[in-house]
């Protein structure tokens, strides 16, 4: 029996409905599209052309990798991120939508055409440095990650964002070996997971993504309290930053930067009503003693 592009995706939807698997729906059809190098438009515009044998045994192969919980990002080496579309694989985390409320807090601060200097901390796939760069064109940034295979997953992106001339990126040790009052931005996503917890997690997050990228600590605040006064030393004077957090992590990590002395301290929410971004400032009177 021939398999269409439509009884492709309804068969898809229906074996991933089985597996018990959230959204089935997007993700049988973003595995058809990329199975059939097809378009959300040929399955509506072109319901019957036929899928090949290749292009069958490339769906069967995908639906059985997404039964077994891997992600479909990693499936299909994508992700798309605020405006860009990222290369990813088991060396980063995927991008999600809660990490763009970074973008939505710091983009408002920074003028577009000003030259400025932003340090991702923690950079994995690039996704948060590469959003910022894309929509700030004399914006330069640098991206840190103790991962080599995450910086070359970054690396990656840069250049097919075309953004490699204004990305610079260095494994190390957060802001190790970083000079003082450097950067008018850093921003990080931190592993902010209590380690305890990370075995409850979705397999797609437990089985699949770095644990190094995800394991806080016993409390999930140990980068954090590395972060807090090392961002401040990093920053110019009037300089901000913004950091993910997880939902119920307000109040510590708000501490731990009012302790390292910043200033205008505040967490934003993101679209799911979630506490997700603190961010703040370096007094802009502050000078080396």
């Amino acid at each position: 029996m021939t398999l269409t592009l439509l009884k492709a995706w309804q068969d898809a939807r229906q074996r991933l409905e089985r597996a018990g698997l959230a959204g089935p729906v997007i993700d049988a059809r973003l595995l058809v599209e990329a199975a059939a190098e097809a378009t959300r438009a040929d399955i509506v515009t072109d319901p019957y052309r036929a899928l090949t044998p290749d292009q069958e045994a490339t769906l069967a192969d995908y639906l059985a990798r997404r039964e077994h919980r891997e992600p479909v990002s990693q499936i299909l080496g994508r992700k798309g991120f605020w405006k860009i579309m990222l290369q990813v694989n088991a060396n980063v985390l995927t991008p999600r939508p809660d990490t763009e409320t970074v973008l939505d807090v710091v983009l408002k601060d920074f003028p577009e055409n000003a030259a400025w200097n932003v340090l991702d901390l923690g950079v994995g796939s690039g996704a948060i440095l590469l959003a910022i760069l894309a929509e700030r064109p004399a914006a330069r940034g640098l991206g840190v990650d103790v991962s080599e295979d995450a910086i070359a997953v970054a690396r990656d992106n840069a250049a097919a964002l075309g953004l490699a001339g204004r990305t610079a990126l260095l494994r190390g040790d957060w802001t190790a070996g970083l000079a003082d009052a450097n950067f008018d931005l850093v921003v990080s996503n931190p592993p902010y997971i209590a380690t305890a917890v990370i075995a409850t997690l979705e397999p797609e997050v437990a089985r699949y993504e770095p644990r190094i990228a995800l394991d806080g600590g016993a409390d999930g605040l140990d980068a954090y309290r590395v972060l807090a006064p090392e961002i401040l030393r990093v920053l110019k004077p009037g300089g901000r930053f913004a950091v993910e957090i997880g939902y119920d992590q307000k109040e510590a990590v708000e501490a731990l930067f009012r302790g390292a002395g910043a200033a205008d301290v505040h967490t934003t929410r993101d679209l799911a009503d979630r506490n997700r971004v603190v961010a703040g400032s370096k007094n802009p009177l502050e000078t080396k003693a």
